[in-house]
C-alpha cells in the first residue's frame, strides 16, 4: 500500500505503508525523479535524478508542509 499525501505542483509526495520502522519521512516524484526526506529535522535523505536547484525548492515544500505530513504518516501508523 502507498498512501498518497498529495499533490504540489508537479510533484507527488506519498510514503510507503511497510516502512513503519524508518524515521518519519515522505517520497517525492516527478516524472522519472524520485527523492526522500527525513521530516524532523527536514532533510534529504535520498535522491534519484533531481538537481540540486530543485532539490532546493522540493525541501522548501517539504518544510512548508511538514507539519500536515507528520500528522498523516502519524496517523497512519498508529492506525
Amino acid at each position: 500500500m502507498t498512501p498518497r499525501v498529495g499533490q504540489i505542483g508537479p510533484y507527488r509526495f506519498y510514503f510507503f505503508s511497510h516502512e513503519p520502522n524508518e524515521p518519519a519521512h515522505i517520497h517525492v516524484d516527478r516524472e522519472k525523479f524520485s527523492a526522500k526526506y527525513w521530516l524532523d529535522p527536514v532533510s534529504l535523505a535520498h535522491n534519484i535524478g533531481f538537481s540540486p536547484t530543485e532539490l532546493k525548492k522540493i525541501e522548501s515544500i517539504v518544510s512548508r508542509n511538514s507539519k500536515e505530513f507528520l500528522e498523516v504518516w502519524n496517523e497512519f501508523f498508529q492506525s
